[in-house]
C-alpha cells in the first residue's frame, strides 16, 4: 500500500528543513564573526560556567594590577620624601660638626642657629608631605590630619601609628605607607644602648669634662639601669689635687666603686658591660649620667641644637657644655640617618615586590586568557569548514525543495 504525501506536507517539511539549515548556518556565521564558540550559556553550560569563573579571576587580577599601580605611586612618593629627609639630615650633621669649632664667635653660632631653623622648617614640610589625593603621607590612618605642628621644643605628632595596606595579589597585602612616628620619632639616643650625659650643674661648678658616647663591651652584663659618675677633688699634702670618681647604680642605689678610683683624662671607665671615657678637667661635685637609650623626636634633637648654639659659651665650662651637647646631637642625628635608611630599605623592598608581582600578574593574565579561549572561543579552521559544508547543504536543500514544490499533475495533462 503506497503512502500518500500531500502538498502541504511537502511544503511544511521543506520549510522546516530549510529553517534548520539556515539557523545552523547563521549560528556558524555568528561564531566566525564573534570568534566565540559559546554564544549563549545553553550552547555549552559547563564551558560557560568555567569561563565565567576564569573571567572573574581575570577581572580580579586586573584590579590587583590597578592596586599595584597605586602602591607603586604612593611608595615612590614616600621614597622621594625620605630621600629629601636624608639630604637634610646630611646638611644638619655637617652644621653640627662645624658648630663644634672652638674659634666660632657668638655671632657665628647665631648664624648657624638661624640656618638650622630653616632646616627644621624644611624637615617639618617634608614630614607634612601631601600624597597627591588631598591627604598626608605620614599621618597613618588619619590621612586628612596634618601630622606635625611645630612647637617651642620641636614638633607634636597628631597622626596615628596606622600603616595603610593594599591587596596587590591573591593573599598578599602590601604596606604602602609608614607613620611619622617610625621616621621622625623612633630615633634612638646615644649609642643605641645607653646615653652618656654631663649634668647641667657642671657648668656652674666650672667643670670642663667632656664625655664620649661609649660602647658596649659585654652585652651579657648590661642591666638597663641608670648610673651616675660622681667626681671629688681632694687637696694633697704636696699641694696637688687628687681627682677621683665613683660609679653608683642609681636604680638600686648600689655603689659600684669602693674605694673611689683615680681619674685620668681619656682613660676608659668600665662597668656592667659598658665603656666610655671622660676628657678635660671635671670640677669637684661634677656628675655624669648613664641611662638606657630611648627614642627621641628628630625635631626635638634639632631644636635642642638650636637652643644650645644660642646658649652661653664664654667660659671653658660653657665650651665643655656646648661640646657635650653637640656630641650627643651628632650621635642622635647619626642614629636618625640610620633609621631613615632602614625605612627607605623597607620602601625599596616594597617597590621591588610590586615590580615582581606586576610581571607575575601579566603571566597569570595570559594564562587566564588562554583558558577562556579554550572554553568559549571558536576554532576558525573547523568553523570555516563547517560553514562551507552548511552552505552547500542549504543550497542543495533549496534546489531540491524548489524541484519538489514544482511537481504537479497539471504538468502531465
Amino acid at each position: 500500500m503506497g503512502m500518500r504525501i500531500s502538498t502541504s506536507q511537502i511544503y511544511d517539511a521543506g520549510v522546516s528543513q530549510l529553517s534548520t539549515l539556515q539557523g545552523n548556518l547563521l549560528k556558524t556565521q555568528l561564531q566566525l564573526s564573534t570568534g566565540r564558540r559559546v554564544l549563549t550559556p545553553s550552547d555549552d553550560p559547563v564551558a560557560s560556567a568555567r569561563a565565567l569563573e576564569v573571567t572573574q579571576s581575570k577581572e580580579l587580577n586586573t584590579q590587583y594590577a590597578t592596586n599595584r599601580q597605586t602602591a607603586n605611586s604612593t611608595l615612590s612618593q614616600v621614597d622621594l620624601a625620605l630621600s629629601s629627609v636624608g639630604d637634610l639630615l646630611d646638611d644638619v650633621k655637617d652644621t653640627v660638626l662645624y658648630a663644634g669649632n672652638p674659634s666660632l664667635t657668638p655671632a657665628n653660632r647665631e648664624a648657624l642657629a638661624v640656618e638650622l631653623e630653616g632646616r627644621l622648617r624644611d624637615m617639618l614640610a617634608l614630614a607634612n608631605s601631601a600624597d597627591g589625593t588631598g591627604g598626608y603621607l605620614f599621618s597613618g590612618y588619619k590621612t586628612n590630619t596634618q601630622p606635625y605642628v611645630q612647637t617651642a621644643t620641636g614638633a607634636n605628632y597628631f597622626g596615628d601609628q596606622g600603616v595603610r595596606e593594599l591587596q596587590v595579589a591573591t593573599g598578599r597585602k602590601l604596606a604602602i605607607s609608614t607613620s611619622g612616628t617610625s621616621i621622625f620619632e623612633n630615633n634612638i639616643t646615644g649609642n643605641g644602648t645607653f646615653l652618656t650625659q654631663a649634668d647641667p650643674g657642671n657648668v656652674g661648678r666650672g667643670g670642663t669634662g667632656v664625655v664620649s658616647p661609649g660602647s658596649v663591651v659585654d652585652a651579657a652584663l648590661l642591666t638597663g639601669h641608670d648610673y651616675t659618675v660622681d667626681f671629688t677633688i681632694t687637696a694633697q699634702p704636696d699641694g696637688t689635687n687628687l681627682t677621683e670618681y665613683t660609679v653608683t647604680d642609681a636604680t638600686t642605689g648600689t655603689l659600684l666603686t669602693s674605694p673611689a678610683l683615680p681619674y685620668k683624662a681619656g682613660d676608659p671607665i668600665v662597668f656592667d658591660g659598658m665603656q666610655f671615657d671622660i676628657k678635660g678637667e671635671p670640677a669637684h661635685g661634677d656628675i655624669f649620667t648613664v641611662k638606657p637609650s630611648q627614642n627621641q623626636s628628630l625635631f626635638t634633637t634639632i631644636q635642642g641644637v638650636i637652643d644650645t648654639l644660642r646658649g652661653p659659651a664664654g667660659t671653658p665650662a660653657d665650651g665643655a657644655a656646648l661640646t657635650n651637647a653637640l656630641s650627643i646631637a651628632n650621635q642622635n642625628i647619626t642614629n636618625a640617618q640610620d633609621n631613615v635608611l632602614s625605612v627607605r630599605a623597607s620602601i625599596g623592598a616594597g617597590l621591588k615586590e610590586v615590580d615582581y608581582l606586576d610581571s607575575s600578574g601579566i603571566d597569570i593574565n595570559i594564562q587566564y586568557e588562554a583558558q577562556i579561549a579554550k572554553f568559549i572561543e571558536v576554532d576558525p579552521i573547523e568553523a570555516i569548514s563547517r560553514f562551507t559544508q552548511q552552505q552547500a547543504s542549504l543550497e542543495a536543500a533549496q534546489k531540491s525543495f524548489k524541484a519538489a514544490s514544482s511537481l504537479s499533475l497539471f504538468n502531465y495533462l
